[in-house]
């Protein structure tokens, strides 16, 4: 018989091989064959699932979270898993993915189901997600449990998971949004130095592999507005971190990038600065975020360059004003 393996006695009888064949473990418990993801923002927040109110659905009318069944073709839970969150949420990629917990429901059918938890971590926006099963996702943080009504054990699941794993990131790091009729999110605002010189090369500054953004890469001299003007912002960069004095009346507006880095990341308006006149040597004065200054020719940019940055670059030599990147 093409294709097929004959068991011998011994191998049927071995409480190993056996237990494999019933999808049981050794301790005589079933095998889990559901996954669900524990989705945290590292900022004390969990994602949530509202359930359809369908006939047949799992615990319907309920907060949950996301996941299913094992199905052919699924090599392991953690495959089931992603599956699963294609289907029902594209665009929704988990960071540090792993198991968790082993957790027992209870089915339509009212038997108890074994259940792997996987946890991620994801910062987006899930009102911008294509939620394609389920009514809606939702942040929640441990506090707000008891006024909800969840699938079994999950309050309990979801305090343990926090007590465990403190916020990364404090909580009003998020996006801020109002609501004013419409759901605005604020966006971060960037500044940016483009200096040629006089052979027209562009000033770039290679970013410290450690540092959380784009590290390893060429960039402009940047930074972000605090509470202070656009270009009060970039005349304090630029002498903070390469010793330039620039001076206002010599600046002007060049290109403005709007980016969007991720799904459901918080917009960034990336305005960058043309400084016609400026006094002293580029140097490095903050080696934990720029190790190196270089001015490198239009025509010869380095590979590894922020890839708005080279946007902004390609505008500016076009004559353009604006750019989008990520929408």
């Amino acid at each position: 018989m093409s294709g097929a393996q004959w068991l011998s006695f011994a191998e049927v009888t071995s409480p190993t091989l056996r237990a494999k064949l019933l999808g049981e473990q050794l301790d005589g418990r079933p095998e889990p064959v559901n996954a669900s993801a524990l989705i945290h923002n590292g900022a004390g927040s969990y994602l949530l699932h509202l359930r359809d109110d369908r006939p047949g659905i799992w615990q319907p009318w309920t907060l949950a979270l996301l996941g299913g069944g094992r199905e052919r073709g699924d090599t392991c839970l953690e495959d089931t898993l992603r599956r699963e969150l294609a289907e029902e949420t594209p665009g929704l990629r988990l960071d540090d993915l792993e198991p968790y917990a082993v957790e027992e429901d209870t089915s339509v059918d009212g038997l108890h189901v074994p259940i792997q938890v996987f946890t991620g971590r994801w910062k987006g926006n899930p009102d911008l997600l294509d939620l394609r099963e389920g009514v809606l996702l939702h942040w929640f943080t441990p506090d707000q449990l008891d006024r909800l009504r969840l699938s079994p054990g999950l309050a309990d699941l979801i305090r343990r998971h926090a007590a465990e794993h403190p916020p990364r990131v404090r909580p009003d790091a998020a996006p801020q949004v109002w609501d004013g009729g419409s759901r605005t999110v604020l966006n971060g605002i960037g500044v940016h130095l483009h200096l040629q010189d006089d052979h027209g090369r562009i000033l770039l500054g290679l970013r410290h592999p450690d540092v959380r953004y784009a590290g390893g890469s060429w960039h402009y001299l940047a930074g972000k507005c605090e509470q202070e003007s656009a270009t009060a912002c970039l005349i304090r960069e630029a002498w903070e971190e390469a010793g330039l004095v620039i001076d206002p009346a010599d600046v002007e507006l060049a290109h403005a990038v709007h980016v969007v880095d991720s799904l459901g990341g918080l917009p960034l308006l990336q305005l960058v600065f043309r400084a016609r006149r400026w006094k002293g040597s580029p140097e490095v004065r903050e080696p934990d975020k720029c190790v190196a200054w270089r001015w490198w020719p239009p025509h010869e940019l380095p590979d590894q360059l922020v890839p708005y940055t080279r946007t902004a670059i390609t505008g500016i030599a076009e004559g353009r004003t604006y750019s989008q990147l990520g929408w």
